[in-house]
């Protein structure tokens, strides 16, 4: 793969002796022990019985959607829970994870961040925004991560003075900390019933479905949350996100996020029920594909010099892999050059912006056929210490090793340009 790479595009002499090097430190990396997640998906499609009839569109209310049925109905067996519920008209993870928030908590609840300071627009939500969560009388709360992970001793201490919801970030968001594995989850659920039984755990799973050979639920999670156009989607799903877990607090979301008494009743496909269990069925591959893509990237930039995490071959928990660049300068080459690789606006140049709900500006790099799909390739970052990218997703390996190529000759190139910068890593 990496050879035909070499072969078609004109990278210089240093970039070509570093790709050789980390294609075999990536080759090496056995992902073998991810493969029950696909047995996973077939058995629940085989189980579930899907026919060609469940595939209709549906308009309007929604009311007796086969399509969305089923679909919600694999969600549950993949997720070993009780319930899920998927629909387009939840936009994103954030707006999942809020639904249910909401649904959950009552004025003068507390809600504890077992992870430390959510990502950016999730923590604009429930503490800074205008309507936030703790405008409307939510007490909040921060557990600090600690060098090995959640700080399960403080979260059981402060959950045993009450609280009624736990949040638990699995990926790292735009922060420098690793990201937590589903039985890492598991623990945080242990902690937190032993010392506050009727607590309920809610985990934000973006980016981490179909990563590991179990997820959240299967460790105790009662909720779990994200989008349908990130790991699940399969390159294929046109939006959504989903609430998955505990049946009567699957209900309680629907409620709140249509209407008393409708609940789950409704919720049209608009015709994307097809695309919705096609990507799902596609989406460990998508997944397994991308986990071999993102080791050869990292083992390329550990190869130049720069700190990695995950690095190739280590345990994956998520489709993210943080590279720090340690400039600004670098961050914007590398997402400029990833840009190149794109197959929609590949002539782009990424400009960072301020984008809702984040201090610092933000430079992405996306040409997604789905807007915001990050399942496809893409990479973001804040534009603040210290200095590190996301680079996410990917549908195929040889289309992540070429966007890590093409970032890393825009890098080269602009280190060469700015002697400085390298001291600055």
């Amino acid at each position: 793969m990496i050879e035909a790479l070499l072969a078609r595009f004109p990278f210089d002499e240093r970039l070509r002796t570093v790709a050789r090097s980390a294609a075999r430190v990536a080759a090496a990396a056995d992902r073998s022990a991810r493969d029950p997640v696909a047995f996973a998906v077939l058995g629940a499609f085989l189980d579930e019985g899907v026919n060609e009839s469940d595939l209709a569109a549906s308009f309007g209310y929604g009311y007796d959607d086969a399509a969305r049925e089923r679909y919600e109905s694999l969600l549950a067996r993949i997720f070993g829970c009780e319930r899920a519920l998927a629909r387009l008209s939840l936009v994103s993870g954030t707006h999942a994870i809020v639904a249910a928030l909401g649904a959950l908590l009552r004025p003068g609840d507390t809600l504890v961040a077992a992870t430390g300071r959510p990502y950016d627009t999730l923590r604009n939500a429930i503490v800074e925004a205008e309507h936030s969560l703790v405008s409307r009388g939510i007490r909040y709360e921060e557990i600090r991560l600690g060098e090995k992970g959640v700080a399960l001793k403080a979260l059981a201490e402060r959950c045993a003075r009450g609280v009624a919801v736990v949040f638990v970030q699995r990926s790292r968001g735009y922060a420098p900390r690793r990201s937590l594995a589903a039985a890492e989850c598991g623990a945080v659920v242990r902690a937190v019933k032993a010392a506050a039984p009727d607590a309920i755990v809610l985990v934000d799973n973006c980016y981490g479905e179909l990563v590991e050979n179990t997820e959240p639920t299967h460790h105790g999670a009662d909720l779990v949350a994200g989008s349908l156009i990130k790991n699940l989607g399969g390159g294929l799903a046109p939006g959504g996100a989903y609430v998955a877990g505990r049946a009567d607090l699957v209900e309680r979301v629907a409620a709140y996020h249509y209407a008393p008494g409708l609940g789950s009743a409704l919720g049209p496909n608009l015709g994307f029920g097809r695309s919705l269990l096609a990507g799902l069925f596609g989406a460990a591959n998508l997944v397994g594909e991308s986990l071999a893509g993102l080791d050869f990237a990292a083992a390329l930039f550990a190869e130049l010099g720069y700190e990695v995490d995950p690095g190739a071959g280590a345990s994956r928990y998520d489709i993210v892999q943080a590279i720090r660049l340690g400039d600004l300068g670098l961050m914007l080459a590398f997402a400029r050059g990833l840009q190149h690789a794109l197959p929609i606006n590949a002539r782009f140049r990424p400009e960072p912006g301020a984008v809702p709900g984040y201090r610092e500006p933000v430079v992405m790099s996306s040409g997604a056929f789905v807007s915001g799909a990050t399942s496809e390739l893409s990479c973001d970052g804040p534009l603040r210490p210290p200095y590190e990218i996301y680079l996410q997703g990917g549908t195929t390996r040889e289309h992540v090793a070429l966007g890590a190529l093409f970032a890393a000759d825009a890098v080269l190139k602009e280190s060469a340009a700015s002697p400085t910068q390298k001291e600055s890593r």
